[in-house]
């Protein structure tokens, strides 16, 4: 396709009525403005505009020209236009990906930024498999844990609290363990990412505990009897009496206050579970990015059991 700026100079000097008013438009000099016009009537091989001291006309094919050549203008317009608002005013759809078990989270975080700017729609993956973000077209991904090395750019949100649960009916049938190695004596549920898989047919699923107390630490691997890629249903399960299970703080605040769970020796910390907002490596993130992302890192900052990233 043939330079479209000369189009635009020539739409520019008519408008404006003189190559100096299109030069001072357009930022270059009354010169440049002229040599790009008659670049475009030799191109052509016919006259645009008849030229005098006090004022320019249209020629013929000029006045034919001339409509389109602002149609351009307008187009390219339109355009740079529809850049500025996609950088400052927060429009179109956001896709956000995050796991099943930070699917609560969301719409208290974003509720806020969509009741603020009606044009700006939401599509939420939820899913505790590792999607394609760049054939699904994410804006933002939630992770939790240890990011896998990719091209993206990671903001931490926070780190959640993770504890040691159960449910109040399998305390009663089984005890209150008091000791971290009494923790060995017990039924356990864990994620498909917590629990390392065994190389005998025989044995069980394990995972490894780290606990801490003061200058106290106890590291020790439990067996694992029930395991599931998704926390949401490990959290229900634990609720239903199947065993104790790790979670974060900020999930099962709501059963801890109700009674459908209870700590098991709250005295001792597990590590931190890092919490971060993954978004495509670009020069710069859209409003509606950099928006949704003052709204999350808010939302996940002021949960229970978060700390600072």
């Amino acid at each position: 396709m043939d330079d479209l700026k000369p189009y635009a100079v020539f739409a520019e000097t008519v408008s404006g009525g003189s190559m100096s008013a299109a030069a001072r438009r357009l930022g270059m000099s009354p010169s440049a403005v002229s040599q790009t016009i008659r670049a475009l009537e030799r191109q052509a091989g016919v006259m645009l505009l008849h030229r005098s001291t006090r004022k320019l006309t249209l020629t013929e094919a000029g006045a034919r020209c001339y409509p389109h050549c602002l149609r351009l203008l307008a187009a390219a317009n339109a355009a740079s236009d529809s850049l500025l608002h996609a950088r400052d005013a927060p429009s179109g759809e956001l896709r956000v990906a995050a796991p099943v078990g930070f699917g609560l989270h969301i719409a208290p975080a974003l509720a806020p930024v969509l009741a603020a700017w009606p044009q700006l729609r939401l599509r939420l993956l939820v899913d505790d498999a590792m999607i394609d973000l760049i054939d699904e077209r994410i804006d933002i991904a939630l992770r939790a844990g240890r990011l896998p090395d990719s091209g993206w750019i990671a903001r931490r949100l926070c780190q959640f609290d993770v504890v040691i649960c159960a449910a109040p009916a399998y305390i009663e049938r089984h005890g209150m363990p008091d000791t971290p190695q009494a923790l060995q004596d017990h039924h356990w549920l864990g994620s498909m990412r917590q629990a390392t898989e065994p190389k005998g047919d025989e044995e069980a699923p394990s995972m490894e505990l780290d606990l801490r107390q003061g200058e106290q630490r106890e590291r020790m691997r439990v067996s694992v009897r029930i395991v599931s890629n998704n926390q949401l249903s490990l959290q229900q399960m634990c609720e239903q009496g199947m065993g104790l299970a790790l979670l974060g703080h900020a999930d099962v605040h709501p059963a801890l206050e109700r009674g459908l769970l209870v700590r098991v020796l709250p005295h001792w910390q597990l590590p931190a579970l890092p919490v971060a907002a993954m978004t495509p490596r670009r020069d710069g993130d859209p409003a509606k990015v950099r928006l949704a992302l003052d709204a999350l890192q808010r939302h996940f900052a002021a949960l229970p059991g978060a700390r600072p990233a």
